[in-house]
């Protein structure tokens, strides 16, 4: 902190230069003030903000007479012309419904009116931020037309647009001041972690649907960006607090507090630099439920079931035939051979720990970042800008596990040069896993602390058939054998177990530990350069990007034990862009070619048209169609983690050589087939000798009574390594304004090959897989052989990176409506409907993983002005049902109805504003993920100093 000190006092050394100072206010018709105004002299770079009283104070080294320019959304803009610098500045802006005459660049890469933009466009301005009745502007971003949240933890949201989407979506991008916020190991975004405080957001804009013809292969189902406020335009101190509870009914009330401050100071037209930091602190949603999942439903088994596998319960995955537990103990002379068929022919579990025992429920967020600014011309024709930005806390991460990312910490570092006409960057992203863990791991490995799988589940199986001898019914023999075996069990909250539990979550073998390390980093650099002031018959721009991927985690997560793994992708784009008929129609054609280190190169064409009729040009139709792709992510190609279930092994060639374990073979045959008593397997089994999940399921409910006829069933995987996947997307809408309605309507349908996806799969550790194996084959038949692994517990769960054959196709349609209805309230609404549909059959173990609601609705009704220095807010959205797939859990999601509310009264004597709000007033709890914890209420006040 201290040096944090130090930095923003070399920053803002008091440096002198000649000025000329000019003040006024801004008010609308009703003589009211209007905070948030930009304020700057015509031709020049620096400006200035009016504050919460509406006033403002500008410095420039302007010389009498000069032009002054205001403007705001939602208002007229108005230039005046300065003869005097005595006499204050009076401005009264009219308003004006400007909504779709915002300007916007992400569409295009060039500015341009949110009605002429070729693709939906969603945006959220400073004025949206202050009147939202959501605790933080991202939480916000849910209440915009086309976006549906997924919530791992109270701060970490993933946005989901378009679809197929877990926690971990690797098919949208983050874009913050120009610079992706994906985890360089994880390849996704981690919401806001090391995004921007919502004091310093100037604008956001979101593309939903594919963007790969201008931003690359991530931005396949939507692109997000988030731009923050130049300290040459928005000067001073502004800083925010918040201070509030969340309710939950298993976590109870407790407190919640949010607080940052943004400095900002233009020292002359040449030099300007700015420092934020914020930092989050609250109890998270504690995720407790405890129902057992199969198949997507719950299976109403509870923990007095013999192999129960709770849904927010860990350890429990330690499972083993019971049966073949006595078998061995009888080859050892420890049990009776006589009485191991007293012991049930199927799986018992170990007794695991909930959630909410393995990790302290906190939530903590901080982020810093400083920027200096350079205009050598002292003007908007060059700027140079080095930027910074840390961010570092605690949340949950849910994957294949629930994974507790704490002490988690994420850096980047910018250099830009930037234009009118251009921009060139690099920044490098690099994270440190900290003190993070695997719960599941935790769970296991306490366990396995107090007492090894092995006795346990010996002592299980000695009881279990002491109490059946003893007259005791299969339940009461299976609750004398668990209490037997759960003798000398850790307690959650006793100091045996905190010493065993932080043992355990420091050691990163994860044969006796779960720590998560991680100190991978990305290099990226990206360029752009607009023609369109050097070549007027058409808007021509070039561009192109490089990244390279440096993993490392050691061996933890990807196969890079031995070192670092090195991956590189780049890209080229050019695109054309002409206006026709009067600057009615707009036509535009670009083209990206992307080429990826262990894949072919692919192009990634999109061309579009948008008409302005009416004699206005208030009414826009656009139509686009583009094909976009989705290289396979650093997970697809290299990972190699065991997750306890299973095995995730990653595809690329070389991977599979790398990813080796040695596993223990079990009973005697089987160790005459493997030829041994351990066998060495690698990720070339998982890819070339499995049978698929599904089908070794269906093998063994039958394998007890029937075994010719399961064998049958066994299905040999044939899943090929991972390549890009593809998508067509067209896409049709329109806006415009009716009678003093603001109308956005769109439809898109897309067309998905090769979708990139998970299969599970089962490899026997000796034998051969494959399609209907032959149990009389004798010994020597490697397929009798597979069969025998299976029967006896002699193999290795995998999930396998591949595509799938099948075309899967997705469509939806989305309306949007807003009006002022009555003197300065504000009403809006939204509607999405999204579908998606493939042939099961052809693919029966593919999971799409749509994870979208059919059918959302949104809407609003405001009014900051509803009397003096009174305003509120009012946000309700509505989602039907869906079905959730991940590699966590399947299930369905319920309906939710969500209310947030807000009322704000503005301080001008002490340029402040006071807010009272409240999230999910109806208090009814809801879900997003599939194993994260319900998310409750939320109640905030907020001081905003300066805004």
């Amino acid at each position: 902190m201290k040096i944090y000190y130090f930095i923003l006092t070399l920053f803002f050394c008091s440096i002198s230069f000649a000025q000329s100072t000019i003040s006024g206010s801004v008010k609308d018709a009703k003589n009211e003030p209007i905070p948030g105004v930009n304020v700057k002299v015509s031709g020049e770079s620096l400006g200035a903000i009016t504050d919460a009283t509406g006033k403002f104070v500008l410095k420039t080294p302007a010389k009498l007479p000069f032009t002054i320019e205001i403007s705001s959304i939602g208002y007229a803009a108005q230039k005046i012309q300065i003869t005097s610098l005595s006499k204050k500045v009076e401005v009264v802006l009219l308003m004006e419904d400007t909504k779709l005459d915002d300007i916007v660049v992400s569409a295009s890469r060039t500015p341009e009116r949110i009605r002429e933009s070729p693709v939906t466009i969603e945006r959220m301005t400073i004025r949206d931020i202050k009147k939202s009745a959501s605790p933080t502007f991202y939480d916000g971003l849910e209440n915009l037309k086309e976006v549906q949240m997924n919530t791992s933890s109270m701060s970490f949201k993933s946005i989901n647009t378009r679809g197929f989407a877990t926690v971990a979506n690797t098919r949208f991008m983050q874009l913050v001041d120009g610079m992706d916020n994906s985890s360089p190991l994880l390849n996704f975004v981690i919401g806001n972690m090391i995004g921007i405080s919502e004091i310093d957001v100037q604008s956001v804009e979101l593309l939903p649907g594919a963007s790969s013809a201008l931003y690359g292969a991530n931005a396949f189902n939507g692109i997000l960006f988030m731009n923050s406020k130049s300290p040459f335009t928005s000067q001073g101190v502004t800083a925010y607090v918040k201070y509030g509870q969340t309710s939950q009914q298993a976590a109870g009330t407790n407190d919640y507090t949010d607080y940052g401050v943004r400095i900002a100071h233009a020292f002359d037209k040449h030099f300007a630099a700015k420092a934020n930091f914020s930092f989050l602190n609250a109890t998270d949603w504690f995720a407790t439920d405890y129902n057992e999942y199969q198949n997507g439903a719950i299976t109403g088994n509870t923990r007095s079931f013999h192999n129960y596998n709770g849904l927010n319960v860990y350890g429990d995955e330690a499972s083993t035939n019971i049966r073949n537990v006595g078998q061995t103990l009888a080859n050892l002379g420890i049990l009776p051979a006589s009485a191991v068929n007293l012991l049930p022919n199927y799986n018992v579990s170990r007794t695991g720990y909930n959630e909410i025992d393995l990790t302290d429920n906190k939530v903590r967020n901080a982020k810093v970042d400083f920027s200096l600014h350079a205009r050598p011309f002292g003007n908007e024709k060059l700027e140079i800008i080095w930027q910074s930005k840390f961010g570092f806390g605690n949340t949950v991460y849910q994957g294949a596990n629930r994974y507790y990312l704490n002490d988690f910490f994420m850096q980047q570092h910018k250099l830009e040069f930037k234009g009118k006409n251009f921009f060139l960057r690099g920044y490098t992203t690099t994270e440190d896993g900290g003190n993070s863990y695997d719960m599941l791991f935790t769970a296991l490995n306490v366990n396995r602390a107090w007492k090894s799988d092995s006795t346990w589940f010996g002592q299980y199986a000695g009881q279990f058939v002491q109490s059946t001898l003893g007259g005791a019914t299969p339940a009461q023999a299976h609750a004398a054998a668990r209490a037997t075996a759960d003798t000398g069990r850790l307690i959650p909250g006793t100091d045996a177990f905190k010493s065993a539990f932080n043992k355990v979550i420091s050691n990163p073998d994860v044969l006796s530990g779960s720590k998560l390390v991680d100190n991978s980093r990305i290099y990226h650099s990206d360029a752009n350069y607009n023609f369109k002031d050097d070549f007027k018959p058409v808007e021509i721009q070039v561009g192109g990007s490089f990244r390279q991927y440096q993993l490392n985690s050691f061996g933890r997560i990807y196969t890079d034990a031995n070192g670092p793994i090195y991956y590189n992708e780049y890209g080229i784009y050019t695109q054309a862009q002409k206006k026709l008929m009067d600057d009615r129609l707009k036509l535009t054609g670009s083209i990206r070619y992307d080429k990826s280190q262990n894949f072919d190169g692919n192009y990634s064409p999109r061309v579009s048209a948008v008409y302005s009729a009416g004699s206005q040009k208030n009414h826009t139709f656009r139509g686009s169609f583009q094909t976009g792709f989705r290289n396979p992510t650093t997970q697809d190609q290299y990972i190699g983690f065991n997750v306890g279930s299973a095995v995730l092994v990653g595809s690329a060639p070389d991977n599979l050589i790398r990813y080796t374990e040695t596993l223990p073979v079990a009973t005697p045959v089987g160790q005459a087939f493997a030829g041994g008593t351990t066998v060495v397997m690698t990720g070339v089994n998982a890819y070339n000798n499995s049978y698929t999940a599904a089908s070794v399921q269906a093998f063994a409910a039958l394998a007890g009574s029937n075994p010719v006829a399961a064998a049958a069933l066994l299905k040999k995987s044939n899943a090929g390594l991972v390549k890009p996947e593809t998508v067509k997307a067209i896409e049709l809408g329109y806006r415009g304004q009716i009678k003093g309605f603001s109308f956005d309507v769109n439809g898109y349908y897309n067309v998905y090959n090769d979708f990139l996806g998970n299969l599970t799969v089962v490899a026997p550790l000796y034998g051969k897989a494959v399609d209907n194996p032959n149990i009389a084959g004798g010994p020597t038949d490697l397929g009798a052989q597979s069969v025998h692994a299976l029967t006896n517990g002699n193999t290795r769960a995998y999930q396998l990176y591949t595509n799938t054959n099948i075309e899967i196709n997705s469509l939806g349609v989305g309306f949007g409506v807003s009006k002022k209805v009555y003197k300065d309230f504000e009403l809006s609404a939204n509607y999405n409907y999204a579908q998606f549909d493939f042939d099961q059959s052809k693919d029966p173990s593919f999971e799409a993983g749509f994870n979208t609601p059919k059918h959302r609705a949104k809407a609003s009704i405001s009014n900051d002005k509803l009397f003096k220095n009174f305003g509120f807010n009012i946000s309700g959205r509505w989602n039907s049902e869906y079905l959730w797939q991940s590699t966590f859990a399947d299930g369905m999601i319920d309906a939710a109805t969500v209310i947030d509310a807000q009322v704000s009264y503005a301080l001008p004597k002490l340029k402040s504003v006071l807010k009272l709000g409240a999230a999910n007033l109806g208090g009814n709890e809801y879900r997003q993920v599939l194993g994260a914890g319900l998310i409750g209420q939320q109640y905030f006040a907020s001081l905003t100093i300066n805004p």
